[in-house]
């Protein structure tokens, strides 16, 4: 749903804070919260943003612990141009199907047109591929793992969300090429494990790991096994990253093949991947922590994960006691980033404590630290926790462990906090007349469900809005529920020959989880 439009009175200041609630105007609420948080500012081509300090501070703490997790797999990083011809574009048919509409193509070089068209990439299997035939000769060249950190271009025609569903996006795409399945099919469990882990590690987000069904997987794939979210504000999942096993379809289309090391001369073709997570995760860890004073940021990702504010300081205030209240100030922040924490001294004169309060609380800073003449007396701070507001004195002598150790805590209340509300809102429906109610309600449902993709079409039919009477709204995300995932964790239940899809009533097989969903 598009954002209300605010009226705007030239005669009065702007607003500071966030004047939309989370839970009455999602769309404006969140983007105030990118744009006033200091996350995002709105570029003049549609559908593209910048993103600034605020928000891709979050993207390298995420990419240099993943890349320093796949090099440990013995993944090497590379660069593909962002650019490839129709003709390598449309050699796997499948694969470009699935891209077709979003493609955005480059036609002119100036006032002349180009003899063939030229692609922007939307992903790079059809730009790398071609090279993987020519440097893979032997199984002795396999495996061959490489990664790229770029962007990609999905022109895509729906309304754009910030960080959900923009044209132009950052992430990392891993194509890694194998000579058996088995070693295939370890890779891509173990690069979903680690997509589980920025989410719930990192940006204090669960998730659920499961496969997609073959009308949800990756176009051309063999199979496709994702990340899961929920986001509490709207009840709808959120696809969170994805590894998919492309099988050899890819390998033969791009004659990608070796002589098999066990049957002398016999030519096979290698076993394929691909694996990317995209700066999708900033708007996923906004929209679950945030509140309608702004940003929340989880410690470990944040930019600054303490801000220091000198308070108490008046008219009646001495030199003597704002000189030690400013150098106390300047004391604790040199003391907290020799101890590793990323800190930041707020002592700007031309705004007040309570000012600044709002500002860093609408930044999410983690740990707020106010230090004024009584704190300088005691030798003590007052620490404000964003997250719960929770405040606690701290002595200044052991700063350098106590403010570390607070970081975690407040992180793992985050994740506590999240999961709790995710696992609430996650129902089991075994007769379709309680289906789309739990979905109205802002439930995701899994069902025991039959596998069959006729059904799976019914069951986005039959569940839109327009079965509830209520007003659908075009531009919003899918109003029917769609497939999510079929959890690695099934539940029990399911009896063979038994058990009936409540939406089609054939033998379920599956528990699979659908929601209406971004």
């Amino acid at each position: 749903m598009a954002p209300k439009k605010e009226k705007v009175d030239a005669n009065k200041p702007a607003l500071i804070g966030i004047t939309a609630p989370k839970d009455e105007d999602f769309p404006s609420w969140y983007q105030q919260v990118l744009t006033k948080g200091d996350m995002l500012e709105y570029y003049d081509v549609s559908g593209c943003y910048i993103m600034k300090p605020g928000s891709y501070s979050v993207w390298e703490k995420i990419q240099a612990w993943f890349d320093g997790k796949i090099k440990e797999m013995g993944v090497q990083n590379a660069y593909f141009p962002m650019f490839v011809s129709s003709r390598v574009l449309e050699k796997e048919k499948d694969h470009v199907e699935g891209f077709a509409p979003e493609v955005a193509w480059v036609t002119k070089a100036g006032s002349t047109d180009l003899e063939e068209p030229i692609a922007i990439r939307p992903t790079s299997e059809t730009v790398m591929y071609p090279y993987y035939a020519k440097w893979i000769r032997s199984h002795r060249d396999l495996p061959l793992k490489l990664n790229q950190w770029n962007s990609v271009v999905r022109w895509e025609f729906k309304h754009p969300q910030p960080f959900l569903r923009t044209r132009e996006f950052l992430w990392q795409e891993g194509h890694t090429a194998f000579l058996t399945r088995e070693e295939a099919e370890q890779e891509v469990l173990e690069v979903l494990d680690l997509y589980a882990r920025i989410y719930e590690e990192l940006l204090a987000v669960p998730v659920i790991k499961g496969h997609k069904t073959e009308k949800e997987k990756f176009a051309g794939g063999f199979f496709t096994t994702t990340t899961e979210g929920y986001i509490a504000a709207t009840g709808r999942g959120i696809q969170g990253a994805t590894s998919h096993c492309l099988g050899q379809n890819f390998s033969k289309m791009f004659g990608i093949s070796v002589e098999d090391p066990k049957n002398d001369g016999e030519k096979i073709n290698v076993w394929q991947n691909s694996w990317g997570l995209s700066t999708r995760v900033i708007g996923v860890m906004v929209m679950t922590h945030g509140d309608d004073k702004g940003l929340v940021m989880p410690p470990r990702v944040a930019q600054y994960q303490v801000v220091v504010i000198p308070c108490g300081i008046t008219v009646k205030t001495t030199e003597e006691d704002k000189a030690n209240i400013v150098d106390g100030v300047m004391k604790i922040e040199e003391t907290l980033k020799k101890a590793g924490v990323r800190v930041v001294a707020d002592t700007r004169d031309n705004y007040s404590p309570g000012w600044k309060f709002s500002d860093w609380e609408l930044k999410g800073v983690p740990l707020r630290l106010e230090f004024g003449p009584m704190d300088f007396r005691k030798q003590q701070v007052v620490a404000a926790r964003r997250a719960t507001g929770q405040k606690d004195f701290l002595a200044l002598a052991d700063l350098a462990e106590s403010i570390p150790k607070l970081l975690e805590e407040i992180q793992e209340e985050m994740y506590k906090k999240a999961k709790s509300s995710f696992d609430s809102h996650v129902i089991r429906v075994t007769n379709w007349e309680d289906f789309v109610p739990a979905l109205n309600n802002k439930n995701l449902v899994q069902i025991p469900w039959c596998g069959v993709t006729d059904c799976e079409d019914k069951i986005k039919e039959r569940s839109t809005r327009q079965d509830t009477g209520e007003e659908v709204d075009e531009r919003a995300p899918s109003m029917g529920a769609k497939s999510l995932c079929i959890p690695f964790e099934q539940l029990e239940g399911i009896i063979p020959g038994e058990t009936k899809c409540p939406a089609c009533g054939r033998d379920a097989k599956v528990w699979c989880m659908f929601g209406r969903s971004y």
